[in-house]
């Protein structure tokens, strides 16, 4: 267990019923943080037929941990919506002392070859995954470093941003953007006790592989089918056997958020189950 008692956590993309920003969000409070949850909007699945309501939802588990928490919905690949809602953190909480930057572009239109891709799809996946990133990165930056006691900024690249992968070239694009802005980031904030660090998932369970379905599946086949497909085939080429959850990626980023990780900056860790181990 890592001790973030009094911290305050930005957790950005964290509506998801079984995302990654939910889980990292409900670690950090176990953890002792404090929390403000984002998302483009309250409720990112809200056609599902689950009942879960989103923002909401993830608000209610952190406080029934004992923890304070504040949902604030806001586009990240706007400037002035970034601020305000950085402005919203510090006026609730004082500070914010850890970043992660989770929130991604929705996968669809952007999963075909280079030659089918259409230039506003590959803008989307710029505009909210590197742009997005940036954006947090500088406004919770500049507070950190008027604050003069460090803080962590964790940025959620991929596996996909180490190996390209066909009809994935929008994304891998981004995710490799992302390794490369992490270290550069990394090297400018190390004067002021800030550690910038990257996880890069392999296949996680989430709510996204259901639209990745969406986008490839062949015809005949349903989404839902492919999506089975999908974890199973890939699963068996992970060399630990299956595919990754959210909490797994939770837990490396409860370490980097923790004084434990204090001397490591400017990595991209895989969580992949050994199948990325570069």
């Amino acid at each position: 267990m890592y001790n973030l008692e009094g911290k305050v956590a930005l957790v950005t993309g964290a509506g998801g019923e079984r995302g990654i920003g939910r889980a990292i969000a409900t670690r950090l409070a176990r953890e002792g943080a404090n929390v403000v949850v984002n998302d483009i909007v309250s409720n990112p699945h809200a056609a599902s037929e689950s009942q879960w309501q989103g923002v909401p939802d993830v608000i209610s588990e952190i406080e029934a941990l004992g923890r304070q928490a504040i949902g604030i919905v806001a586009d990240i690949s706007d400037a002035a919506q970034v601020a305000d809602m950085v402005r919203q953190a510090i006026d609730r909480f004082g500070r914010v002392d850890i970043l992660i930057n989770n929130a991604g572009s929705p996968p669809g239109r952007d999963r075909v070859p280079v030659v089918e891709l259409e230039e506003d799809a590959w803008d989307l996946v710029q505009r909210v995954n590197v742009k997005g990133t940036f954006l947090c990165s500088r406004a919770v930056a500049r507070e950190m470093i008027k604050r003069g006691d460090g803080g962590k900024i964790i940025i959620i690249s991929s596996g996909a941003g180490k190996r390209g992968m066909a009809r994935y070239a929008a994304y891998c694009a981004s995710k490799f953007a992302l390794i490369g802005f992490t270290q550069s980031l990394a090297l400018e904030l190390a004067p002021h006790r800030i550690n910038v660090n990257a996880i890069c998932p392999g296949l996680v369970d989430t709510e996204r592989i259901a639209g990745i379905a969406a986008a490839l599946a062949p015809e005949g086949q349903t989404a839902d089918e492919y999506r089975a497909r999908m974890i199973e085939e890939r699963s068996r080429e992970i060399p630990l056997g299956r595919a990754a959850l959210g909490t797994d990626v939770a837990v490396v980023a409860a370490f980097l958020a923790s004084a434990e990780s204090d001397l490591l900056t400017g990595l991209s860790i895989p969580v992949a189950g050994g199948s990325l181990m570069d």
